[in-house]
């Protein structure tokens, strides 16, 4: 029988959460570390000074409320050689700059090796693009947890394409094939799937063959999902691809219930009161149900022929909307900065849109009552803060495994309506498909009209969303997940401590 003094160090568990150095990684880490720290964690996140403003606003608020939580912060590699402060990879970073923050991600190893040893930690969550902190933690006996981005249905779509490879028994790009051994019945194109998985030698290929490899030698993996989203392909992921592994979400809504963390949540800059205030007086004078939001996340930069096709879409849909459109770099403007400027002074002329630029408080925004549908890249993030706001969707997939997680949201939940993209590009590279403002148009009128189909899609993801509140309550299905992994690691801490006392007598 251990003594007291033993279980209740075994009680306190002190963990060490590295988040990736990008915008759509970093955010939901940030969450999760959080939702570690209100079940009594003693939480470090470790981060570089270009990043810490991002989220530290909403770790004094924990910390005040209570919460054992702080920020470390590391120096980001000058080998890397950027500028200072620029280590955050965003929707305008150039393509041979988010390179280098990769590389500079990879040369944290050492100081991150360095602070295992000085604190100690008995587990540690890092980003999946951080594969060798899985062997930094076994050199020191520590358990390293695997935050995987994503949803589940994306990795056992993927792990399906490499185990079977059908992608390659087609004739053509566009001929469909089937996903095998699925829970579900799902066709793609070749132009649909990620280019590592068709093109010899491709640059990404040796960082996910290394993700995979460091996640088999982890202790296990984290999700943001929830049971009820995506239930079949979390057991899939854990049966069929024998990953041990805890969903944990929807994260934003479990810490983000405080007014100022939905307004600030990823967001580094103070936004000026006036300017919140006008997107929402707009909206407040809208009908409920009445207004489309469109946002494509944060690190995707359109080009300008996109843009203009989305603005004529959005006027010829009829529809009123609120765009989040990204700041116009000089070198891709080609003449859309004055075209967007008339644009967005004709649709406040008419009431029929508002045009934010940069950044948008995306929580605030997806909860008010006006918001009747979201036009999204299905990046995952996006799509559960939508689903958990009970919101249809246009799927407008891009990049990374956003095709598949199309896949999910229309053909296997019935939740989205798709734009009809149908070529998957490499990050901030999409100007070999340009989507038609008519369909456009089209994809909006089916997500914001009437009828039953629409009236089906409605009760669905409003089913959803009542899941995904449940989820994280006492007794739901992800706050049963956190806390079986957190016993789990108590667990561990108390065999550690035990045979350290064996040791000694």
């Amino acid at each position: 029988m251990e003594s007291v003094g033993v279980v209740d160090e075994a009680e306190m568990l002190k963990a060490i959460f590295l988040p990736f150095l990008s915008l759509s990684h970093l955010v939901p880490l940030v969450d999760i570390a959080r939702i570690f720290a209100m079940q009594g964690v003693d939480v470090t996140i470790v981060t570089t000074p270009g990043n810490v403003a991002v989220f530290q606003s909403s770790i004094d608020r924990d910390s005040n409320r209570g919460h054992s939580i702080r920020t470390h912060v590391v120096k980001f590699p000058p080998e890397a050689g950027l500028p200072e402060g620029m280590e955050t990879i965003r929707a305008t970073t150039p393509i041979d700059v988010s390179y280098k923050i990769f590389e500079g991600a990879s040369l944290l190893e050492g100081q991150f090796r360095q602070l295992l040893r000085d604190m100690q930690p008995d587990f540690i969550v890092t980003d999946m693009f951080y594969p060798w902190s899985v062997d930094a933690a076994a050199e020191l006996g520590i358990p390293r947890i695997i935050y995987v981005g994503g949803t589940y249905m994306a990795h056992c779509a993927m792990d399906s394409l490499e185990r079977f490879a059908p992608h390659t028994k087609v004739d053509s790009d566009d001929q469909s094939f089937l996903l095998p051994g699925l829970p579900h019945k799902l066709e793609m194109t070749r132009s649909q799937i990620p280019g590592r998985f068709k093109v010899p030698n491709h640059p990404f290929a040796d960082v996910m063959k290394a993700v995979k490899e460091s996640e088999k030698m982890s202790y296990g993996s984290v999700l943001k999902s929830f049971y009820d989203f995506e239930g079949e392909y979390e057991e899939h992921y854990r049966t069929v691809m024998g990953t041990k592994t805890w969903n944990v979400g929807p994260v934003s809504s479990w810490v983000n219930q405080d007014a100022s963390d939905k307004a600030e949540r990823g967001h580094d800059k103070v936004e000026q009161e006036g300017k919140k205030q006008d997107w929402l007086t707009w909206l407040d004078s809208k009908k409920e149900n009445s207004v489309v939001y469109v946002c494509f996340g944060s690190t995707i930069n359109l080009p300008a022929a996109q843009l203009v096709e989305i603005a004529n879409g959005l006027e010829e849909s009829g529809h009123d909307f609120i765009w989040v459109v990204k700041k116009i770099e000089a070198s891709q403007d080609d003449g859309v900065g004055v075209f967007l400027e008339e644009f967005e002074k004709r649709v406040q002329g008419s009431n029929k849109g508002y045009v934010i630029w940069g950044w948008a408080p995306q929580l605030a925004i997806l909860e008010h009552p006006a918001i009747g549908g979201v036009v999204t890249h299905c990046g995952m993030n996006t799509v559960l803060e939508t689903v958990d706001a009970a919101l249809p969707m246009v799927t407008w997939p891009l990049f990374s495994e956003q095709f598949f997680n199309e896949k999910l949201l229309v053909d296997v939940l019935g939740i989205g309506v798709p734009v009809g993209s149908k070529k998957w590009s490499n990050w901030n590279e999409y100007e070999n498909e340009i989507v038609k403002r008519e369909d456009i148009a089209k994809a909006i009128d089916l997500l914001m009209c009437g009828g039953e189909e629409n009236a089906e899609m409605r009760r669905k993801v409003k089913a959803l969303s009542d899941a995904a509140k449940k989820a994280i309550q006492p007794g739901g299905s992800s706050y049963n997940s956190l806390k079986d992994l957190i016993e789990e690691l108590k667990s561990l801490k108390l065999q550690k401590l035990n045979r350290k006392l064996e040791t000694v007598a």
